[in-house]
C-alpha cells in the first residue's frame, strides 16, 4: 500500500471517528434533554397530584363539616315550627317537610342518617313542635307521642267530646276509644240510677235519651280499667261543676227550669256556627218568640232546622221534611222541643240564660257563613229569596 493510500485511509478513519463523536454527543444531549423533559413532567404531575389531593381534601372536609353541622344542628338560624306527620308519609316525605321548615339542610343526608337513628321505631303520625336546636336524633325522637305511650301503659285514654254531640255520638266515640263497650255505656246511661244528680229525671229511666244535654263536652282522661258507670258519672259531674250557683239562681228567677234552659242551649249550639255574639242573638230570637209571641212573626213556633235534623238522625229519616209528625218538630209544635237535642257547651248554656237584648224574630244563614238577623218577616223573606241565602238542607 502506498503512502498516499495510507494517508487517505487514516483521513477517512479520523473523519468517521469525529462523526461518531458528534453523533454520540448529539445522542447524549438528546438523552439529557429527554431526561429533563421527563423530570419536568414528573414534577408537574406531582404538583398537579398534590393540588388535587389538597383540593379534594378541602372539598371533603367542607362537605363533612356541612354534614356535621346538619347532623348536630350547628350554626342554624333559630326556627320553631309545628310539623305534621301524616298517615302513610315516607321518610322522604318527612325529610322534605323538615327541609322546607328549615330544620335540616339536606333532605338526602337526613334520609341516609335516619336508618342509623332508628327512624321507624320512633316516628309516628301526629303534629309535633320542633325547633332548629334539635339535631337529627332529637328531631326523630320528638316525632313520637311519648305522653300517649305513658297513658297506654297505665290504661288511660284521652277523649275530646265536641260541643253539640248527641248522647249516641258520645257513646260511639267512647266505645271507639276503648273506654267501655257500647253495650256497657248504653246500659249505664239508660239504667243506672245516678241519684246525686237532681237534673236527671227518673221518669225517663230505661232510655239513654235521659242523658241528652247533660254529658258535658270537653276533654277527658278516662281509665279503661274502670266501669262505664264511672265514665258517665265523670261527664255528669263536669256538667254539674260547669253550671255555677249564680247561673242556677238566674235560671230560677227566669221563666224556665234547668232542663228547658239546657234544651234551649242545645238548639243554640246546633244553630250556631259563629261566636258568642251570634249565640246570644240566636237566643234572643228564641226568647222573643216564646215570651213575646206575634202571629205575624211566627207566633210561638220556633221553626228551626236543627229540630228536624235531630228527628232525622234520631229516627233514621233520610229526607228533610218540616211536616214530620214528632214532638221535636218545631215547625208544627209550639215552644221548645221536649228535651235537649244535643249536649251543649258552656257558651251556648250562658247564651240561653243571658240572651242579647234585641227585637229579632228571624235569622238565616248567609253565603258568607254568618247568621243574618231580622225583625220582621218581609225582611227575612227577601233575604232567603236572594243569592245571599245559604240553604242548610235541601
Amino acid at each position: 500500500m502506498s503512502n498516499y493510500d495510507r494517508r487517505d485511509r487514516q483521513d477517512e478513519t479520523a473523519m468517521w471517528d469525529a462523526g461518531e463523536v458528534r453523533r454520540q454527543e448529539s445522542a447524549q444531549q438528546q438523552r439529557r434533554g429527554d431526561e429533563k423533559r421527563r423530570s419536568a413532567r414528573r414534577r408537574t404531575g406531582t404538583a398537579i397530584y398534590l393540588v388535587c389531593v389538597v383540593l379534594g381534601s378541602c372539598l371533603l372536609a367542607g362537605i363533612g363539616w356541612l354534614m356535621i353541622n346538619d347532623l348536630c344542628s350547628l350554626n342554624k338560624a333559630p326556627v320553631e315550627v309545628e310539623i305534621t306527620v301524616d298517615e302513610g308519609d315516607s321518610v322522604s316525605d318527612v325529610a322534605k317537610k323538615l327541609k322546607d321548615a328549615g330544620l335540616v339542610n339536606s333532605k338526602g343526608f337526613f334520609q341516609l342518617a335516619s336508618g342509623f337513628l332508628h327512624y321507624s321505631r320512633y316516628v309516628e303520625p301526629g303534629t309535633y313542635k320542633l325547633n332548629s336546636d334539635m339535631d337529627f336524633r332529637a328531631l326523630i325522637v320528638n316525632m313520637h307521642d311519648w305522653k300517649q305511650d305513658s297513658m297506654d301503659a297505665q290504661g288511660l285514654v284521652q277523649v275530646t267530646i265536641p260541643e253539640g254531640y248527641t248522647v249516641r255520638q258520645i257513646i260511639d266515640l267512647l266505645a271507639e276509644k276503648g273506654v267501655a263497650t257500647k253495650a256497657e255505656l248504653e246500659d249505664a246511661c239508660a239504667n243506672f240510677d245516678f241519684e246525686n244528680y237532681s237534673f236527671l229525671s227518673s221518669d225517663t229511666l230505661g232510655s239513654i235519651d235521659r242523658m241528652e244535654g247533660f254529658l258535658f263536652p270537653t276533654t277527658y282522661t278516662f281509665d279503661k280499667n274502670k266501669t262505664a258507670v264511672f265514665a258517665v258519672d265523670t261527664m255528669l259531674t263536669m256538667f254539674k261543676n260547669q253550671v255555677s250557683q249564680q247561673m242556677l239562681e238566674d235560671i230560677k228567677n227566669s221563666p224556665y227550669d234547668l232542663k228547658q234552659i239546657i234544651t234551649m242551649a242545645s238548639i243554640i249550639e246546633k244553630e250556631s256556627i259563629g261566636d258568642d255574639t251570634e249565640r246570644k242573638n240566636i237566643s234572643s230570637v228564641i226568647h222573643n218568640r216564646l215570651e213575646r209571641p206575634n202571629s205575624e212573626k211566627g207566633g210561638r213556633l220556633l221553626q228551626l232546622c236543627s229540630s228536624i235534623n235531630y228527628i232525622m238522625v234520631h229516627d233514621g229519616i233520610s229526607k228533610f221534611d218540616t211536616t214530620i209528625e214528632s214532638p221535636y218538630n218545631t215547625y208544627i209544635h209550639e215552644g221548645l222541643t221536649p228535651g235537649p237535642i244535643c249536649n251543649p257547651g258552656l257558651s251556648a248554656i250562658k247564651a240561653a240564660i243571658y240572651p242579647a237584648d234585641t227585637d229579632y224574630y228571624f235569622f238565616a244563614l248567609g253565603t258568607d257563613d254568618k247568621s243574618h238577623f231580622f225583625t220582621d218577616y218581609n225582611e227575612h223573606l227577601r233575604f232567603i229569596n236572594s243569592a245571599e241565602y245559604q240553604p242548610i238542607y235541601s
